[in-house]
C-alpha cells in the first residue's frame, strides 16, 4: 500500500452517540494495481489512546448503506448490546477474481487474484489500520466476514491466517465454488472450500457464523428438496464438526425463512451476526 497515495477521507458523525463513518477514498495498491476505498466505523467515544480494539473487516463493503449497516450498530450499541469494536467495510473491485479461494482458483479460473486480495488484507490494510486505529493485527477477537463471494473469501482467510481472525461469518456464502464444471463429471468433493477444510487441521480457538435464505437461489443438483445454497453450507458445517469444532457453541448457523440472496435478508440477519461477533 502506498504512503503517497492521493487519499480522501470523509467523515459523517450525526450526533455524540452515534457511531462516526470514517470514509478512505483512493487508497493505492501496488499489488491489486488498483485504488482501494474502504468505511471505518468508530463507536461512540471512542478514543485511540484506550484501545486497542477488537476488528470486524468486511468484504463487499460498498454494501454497507445497503444493508443498514450503521443504524443497525448505532441501535445495538445505544441499548447495551454490544461492546466497543472497529467495523472496516473494503470495497470489491474485480470481485469474481479477487474473492474465491486463495490456494486455487475455480473450474472457470475464477478467484485468480484471490492470493493477492488476501496478501493486500493481511500485509497492507492491517498495518495501515494500526497505523491509523487502534486496532491490533494479531487479536484472538478479530473477526472478519462477507457476502456471497466476500463470505467464501472472509471464510478462507481466516481458516489459513488464524493468527489474524479468529471468528469468521458468511452471509448466504457461495460454498458452492468448485474445481469442476457440474456437466464434466462434478462430485461434492470437487468443491474448493470444503476441500480447504477436509484437508486442514484443527486450529483451536476458531468460530463460525453461517447463514443461508430458503430463497437464496433454486438450483437443486442432488433433487434432494433442499436448495444448494443450504446444502453447501451445510456440508461445510459438517466439515468443521468432524474437525473438532462443536455446534452450536464454535459453530452457528442462522436459516432465513423466505430469505432471499440480497442486501435485504443480509440486514436482516446482522444484528443476530453483531450480536455473536461483539455482544456483551
Amino acid at each position: 500500500m502506498s504512503e503517497h497515495s492521493p487519499q480522501t477521507l470523509v467523515v459523517t458523525k450525526e450526533s455524540e452517540d452515534t457511531w462516526e463513518l470514517h470514509t478512505i477514498k483512493d487508497i493505492h495498491s501496488p499489488l491489486l494495481k488498483r485504488n482501494v476505498d474502504i468505511d471505518v466505523f468508530l463507536p461512540p467515544d471512542y478514543q485511540k489512546e484506550h484501545g486497542p480494539f477488537p476488528l470486524l473487516l468486511l468484504n463487499d463493503g460498498q454494501d454497507s448503506e445497503g444493508i443498514k449497516l450503521k443504524s443497525t450498530l448505532d441501535k445495538l450499541y445505544k441499548t447495551g448490546k454490544l461492546r466497543k469494536f472497529v467495523v472496516v467495510g473494503v470495497y470489491c473491485g474485480d470481485r469474481m477474481q479477487e474473492y474465491g479461494v486463495a490456494s486455487k482458483p475455480d473450474y472457470r479460473k475464477r478467484g485468480a487474484r484471490a492470493k493477492l486480495y488476501t496478501k493486500f488484507i493481511l500485509g497492507d490494510l492491517l498495518p495501515y489500520l494500526q497505523f491509523r486505529y487502534a486496532i491490533e493485527p494479531f487479536s484472538s477477537e478479530n473477526v472478519i466476514a462477507g457476502y456471497s463471494l466476500g463470505g467464501l473469501s472472509a471464510l478462507d482467510i481466516a481458516w489459513n491466517n488464524p493468527q489474524y481472525f479468529r471468528r469468521a461469518g458468511a452471509f448466504s456464502g457461495s460454498f458452492w465454488w468448485r474445481k469442476r464444471d457440474l456437466q464434466k463429471g462434478y462430485t461434492d468433493k470437487d468443491r474448493i472450500m470444503h476441500a480447504e477444510i477436509r484437508d486442514g487441521k484443527f486450529k483451536p480457538g476458531m468460530k463460525f457464523w453461517f447463514q443461508a435464505g430458503t430463497l437464496d437461489e433454486r438450483a437443486d443438483r442432488n433433487n434432494n428438496g433442499i436448495i444448494d445454497a443450504i446444502d453447501d453450507t451445510l456440508d461445510v458445517i459438517s466439515e468443521l464438526i468432524k474437525k473438532g469444532y462443536k455446534p452450536y457453541y464454535d459453530v452457528v448457523y442462522h436459516e432465513i425463512k423466505d430469505g432471499e440472496h440480497n442486501q435485504k435478508t443480509w440486514g436482516q440477519a446482522m444484528p443476530l451476526f453483531l450480536e455473536w461477533a461483539f455482544g456483551k
